[in-house]
């Protein structure tokens, strides 16, 4: 056996060499990097859950839904319900995806990292607003889940859209985004 690494050995030294450094970037990147995802999860709101949704706030990396929701509490008073979102749990893809990039050795990189910006930022917002459905739909109560006018099949499709945007679609959107950007490297990569 010789000593000189395969060059897919190589590819994935570097990507764990990036990880931290990118990790790091993304963590303290987060309110800049996840503002268009409020844009995009507060049209979302205002077009189709105007009768549940009075605000979306950002402290940082956190996503407030300030709700027109009442949970009330045991002295029977009405208060707003109000749904916090890590918005970190739904955006880990992005430095997965530069760190991808970046070890790759891409041509015209900065380009590749915006596009894979670009095709996350849905993504991304589709699991936070998920998270506060399941949250108003399911976690809050029967007391508010019944002012969400959310019928019991409705609540079954929460439910797997918070199980899809949580667990599946951080981890596969990066890949095959970077799978998409990096067809040639792939092809010299095999034929290596």
């Amino acid at each position: 056996m010789s000593g000189v690494a395969s060059p897919l050995t190589r590819f994935l030294v570097k990507v764990f060499a990036w990880l931290p450094l990118a990790f790091a970037a993304w963590y303290f990147a987060a309110p800049v990097l996840l503002w268009p995802v409020k844009l995009l999860i507060e049209l979302v709101a205002r077009v189709g859950f105007a009768d549940i949704v009075k605000a979306v706030e950002q402290n940082a990396a956190t996503f407030t839904f300030v709700t027109l929701l009442k949970p009330g509490d045991v002295t029977g008073k009405m208060t707003e319900l109000v749904v916090d979102v890590d918005g970190l749990l739904y955006s880990f893809g992005l430095p997965l995806f530069a760190a991808l990039v970046v070890a790759a050795r891409t041509p015209r990189w900065g380009r590749v990292l915006a596009l894979g910006y670009a095709v996350m930022v849905p993504f991304i917002a589709f699991g936070v607003f998920a998270d506060f459905l399941k949250d108003v739909a399911i976690g809050a109560g029967p007391l508010v889940a019944s002012q969400t006018g959310f019928a019991a099949w409705q609540r079954e499709v929460i439910a797997f859209s918070y199980q899809i945007g949580a667990l599946i679609l951080p981890t596969i959107v990066p890949a095959v985004a970077w799978l998409l950007t990096h067809r040639a490297f792939l092809e010299r990569m095999r034929t290596a």
